[in-house]
C-alpha cells in the first residue's frame, strides 16, 4: 500500500545505473509514491548500464548529461522543465567516482590529475547543478535537493581514499549553497550519509566487505539497505520535511553515534 505522498511532484534523479544503484531504488520508490521523474546519467554510463529498463518500468524519459559540463546541465534542466511543463520539486544527486580508487592508487601516492577529476565528478557537480537551478529559477518553492554522502567525510576509513575528501567537500557545498537556495528560493538542501552499501560504484572500494561487517556489528539497528535509503529520500522529498535544510542526515542504523559496540568488544576479547 503506497500513500502517494509525492503525487504531483516532479524532478530529476542522477546516477541510476543498474538494479544495485541507490538512485535506481529511489526512482522506483518515487514513482510508487506518485512522483514524476526524468532520469539522467553520462552517455558512457547509459551505455554500460540498463537504465532503459528502469525508464520503461516507471514510464519516464532518459536525458543524457555529463554533470561536469555546465552546458549539459543547462540543457538537462531546460529539457526537464519543458517535459514537465513547469518547475521541479526534487533533485537527487547520486554521483561519485574516484579514478585513484579505480586504478588502485593508495592515498599516500595519489595521482593529482585523477584526484581533481574525481573531485569534480563527486563534489563540484553538486555546486554546478545548484548554480544552474538557482540562475534559471527552476525549482518550486519548498522543493528538496538531496545528495548522497558517507561518514568517511567525518571519520577516517583508510581504503575510502580521496573519496572521503570529495564527500567532505560535497557536504560543505550543500551547506553553503543550501543557504542561498533557502534564503532566496525557499528550497531545502540536505545530504544523506548512508550505511556502507554494495553498489556497482562502491564495489571498487577495497575492503568494502569489512566495512559492511564492522558497521553491522556496530550499528544498534544494523546497516540500512538501499531500499530503506530510498524510503528516507522519499520522505525528504515530501512536504513532511519542509523545514529541514542544511543538514547532513545519518541514515546508518545508529552507527554514527556509537563509539564501540559490546559485540565488537566481545569479538576482540576472544582474540
Amino acid at each position: 500500500m503506497y500513500n502517494k505522498i509525492l503525487k504531483g511532484k516532479k524532478g530529476i534523479i542522477f546516477g541510476a545505473l543498474d538494479e544495485n544503484s541507490i538512485a535506481w531504488k529511489v526512482s522506483e520508490r518515487v514513482w510508487e509514491e506518485g512522483g514524476d521523474i526524468v532520469l539522467t546519467n553520462t552517455p558512457v554510463a547509459l551505455r554500460m548500464g540498463n537504465i532503459d529498463h528502469l525508464a520503461s518500468k516507471i514510464d519516464c524519459p532518459v536525458i543524457p548529461a555529463d554533470a561536469t559540463s555546465l552546458n549539459d546541465l543547462e540543457e538537462l534542466v531546460e529539457s526537464a522543465v519543458s517535459h514537465f511543463g513547469g518547475k521541479l520539486d526534487f533533485i537527487l544527486h547520486s554521483i561519485g567516482m574516484s579514478v585513484n580508487v579505480r586504478k588502485g592508487k593508495e592515498y599516500t601516492d595519489l595521482n593529482y590529475e585523477w584526484m581533481k577529476k574525481g573531485w569534480d565528478i563527486s563534489a563540484v557537480t553538486f555546486h554546478k547543478l545548484m548554480q544552474v537551478l538557482y540562475k534559471k529559477d527552476s525549482m518550486n518553492e519548498w522543493g528538496s535537493i538531496i545528495a548522497l554522502t558517507y561518514i568517511a567525510a567525518q571519520r577516517t576509513f583508510p581504503n575510502y581514499n580521496d573519496m572521503a575528501d570529495n564527500k567532505a567537500y560535497l557536504e560543505s557545498i550543500a551547506r553553503s549553497f543550501g543557504y542561498f537556495m533557502g534564503k532566496d528560493k525557499n528550497v531545502r538542501v540536505n545530504t544523506i550519509s548512508q550505511s556502507p552499501t554494495i553498489t556497482t560504484a562502491g564495489q571498487g572500494v577495497k575492503g568494502l566487505e569489512g566495512f559492511l561487517k564492522y558497521a553491522q556489528k556496530t550499528s544498534p539497528l544494523g546497516n540500512a539497505s538501499a531500499k530503506e535509503c530510498a524510503d528516507y529520500v522519499v520522505m525528504m522529498f515530501s512536504d513532511y520535511t519542509k523545514k529541514v535544510t542544511l543538514q547532513n542526515l545519518f541514515h546508518d542504523g545508529g552507527f554514527s553515534s556509537v563509539g564501540v559496540s559490546q559485540e565488537i568488544i566481545d569479538f576482540l576479547e576472544k582474540k
